[in-house]
């Protein structure tokens, strides 16, 4: 049987020069599972070029609260002005110049296409995590995609026999993480450490095979490779403050 590797990706959010240098510190092979946990795009300069990447690599990818937004945008095949300014400030100015304007419907059509969640067995992958107070089959795009402090806080793991790793909230925001650092929780992992925020510049992927971390930064274009223990850094739940999880249009 192959030993092939499971590789987890954070939120690219455009960079896809640093992303192309990450996959070439990771050298993944034609055995090897590779899986992105959604906003590949907005805010850096070539979201046009991550999604090509990932969809002509035809890796595993979810759906992000920024496709989502996108999708409200144009996913009707119209654009939507209730949802555009919002968009544009969140950084989907960004995602136009890099199309020239011109999102190709091939494009939306594999991000309509996108997966909420991926069970793999022992773990699970979603963008931003899950409500402790809903049960699975009632969970929507709303907690999946967007929820924060009331996933981050809960006090027991939500599946007793499944490690749930996510993105989106960028992990030195949380309580006792600093920039470039994995945030673990009570049954979870986050691994979004902020490739485009301007204290930290980590776009991180974690091998969960040989348990092995990979960095790559968009500011300096540093790459570092460390064993996962050497990365964990957990959460002080006394410390989370609850918020809206959903700031949009």
């Amino acid at each position: 049987m192959t030993n092939h590797r499971r590789i987890i990706i954070g939120d690219v959010h455009g960079h896809y020069d640093t992303l192309v240098a990450l996959m070439e510190s990771i050298a993944p092979d034609a055995s090897d599972q590779v899986y992105f946990l959604g906003d590949l795009i907005d805010r850096g300069p070539k979201s046009a070029q991550v999604v090509d990447f990932v969809m002509k690599n035809q890796y595993h990818c979810l759906l992000g609260n920024h496709e989502e937004m996108l999708l409200d945008v144009v996913g009707s095949g119209k654009v939507s002005v209730d949802f555009y300014q919002g968009w544009l400030y969140s950084g989907g100015n960004a995602t136009v110049a890099s199309y020239d304007s011109k999102i190709p419907q091939e494009h939306i059509d594999w991000m309509k296409s996108l997966p909420l969640y991926l069970d793999l067995g022992d773990i699970w992958l979603v963008h931003a995590g899950i409500s402790p107070k809903i049960p699975l089959s009632e969970q929507t795009s709303e907690q999946l995609c967007w929820i924060r402090e009331e996933f981050h806080s809960i006090s027991e793991p939500y599946f007793p026999d499944k490690l749930i790793i996510t993105g989106h909230t960028i992990t030195f925001t949380l309580p006792g993480i600093k920039p470039g650092q994995i945030a673990v929780g009570n049954g979870w992992l986050g691994i979004e450490t902020g490739a485009y925020h301007h204290n930290s510049g980590w776009l991180t992927a974690l091998d969960v095979t040989s348990k092995k971390v990979y960095q790559a930064n968009t500011k300096d274009g540093r790459l570092r490779t460390m064993p996962l223990k050497r990365a964990l850094a957990k959460v002080d739940l006394n410390e989370i403050r609850p918020r809206k999880f959903r700031q949009r249009a």
